[in-house]
């Protein structure tokens, strides 16, 4: 695998630190890899811009900030602006695409993936599991971590008493991501 750099962004409130935290869990915890969080947000409480950045990898990581992201997950148009500039050449790019519109110029040598995770986490009856969603969305496309250390990290890092609703939107997500992944590969052949 090597050295992986992952940076998600959006906005205060989204779960995106929260996010980022778990996939780091789930690498050094759960997958025995190396794994560093930096994390930053706005002043604001909600509403502002925020990122959580994570390398992963099998040897030891010399220097923990992300640079230039193998992978980009945003939440918001803001996040999308702001960071996609820093994706390397053939990097991936998962959006939402309920919050990012459709008509942003994304780079020809970069996979970009979307998935309607706000609309999925609402129809689920919280919105705020959006960030579980495209987590499952995020071990359907990369290898970076196991399908089965995420949910272990989901399970020992959200509140007591949410565990099934969050692990239902985990498989939602990983579910349509699986369904995209065959979908282009049909496409390709």
């Amino acid at each position: 695998m090597g050295q992986i750099e992952i940076k998600l962004g959006g906005f205060g409130g989204q779960g995106i630190i929260l996010a980022g935290y778990i996939i780091g869990k789930a690498a050094a915890i759960f997958d025995k890899k190396n794994a560093t969080l930096t994390q930053s947000y706005g002043p604001e409480s909600r509403g502002g811009a925020c990122s959580a950045k994570i390398i992963v990898s099998d040897d030891e990581i010399d220097y923990p900030e992300v640079l230039y992201p193998n992978v980009l997950i945003v939440m918001s148009k803001e996040a999308y602006l702001k960071f996609s500039p820093d994706l390397i050449k053939d990097g991936t790019l998962l959006y939402d695409d309920d919050l990012v519109e459709n008509n942003i110029k994304i780079d020809k040598s970069v996979s970009a993936y979307a998935i309607p995770a706000t609309r999925m986490a609402e129809d689920l009856g919280e919105k705020i599991v959006a960030n579980i969603i495209m987590l499952g969305f995020f071990a359907a496309i990369m290898a970076v971590v196991t399908k089965r250390s995420l949910e272990e990290a989901i399970k020992t890092s959200i509140p007591k008493g949410t565990e099934e609703l969050n692990l239902m939107a985990f498989q939602k997500g990983f579910e349509y991501g699986r369904k995209l992944v065959k979908l282009q590969s049909d496409v390709k052949s």
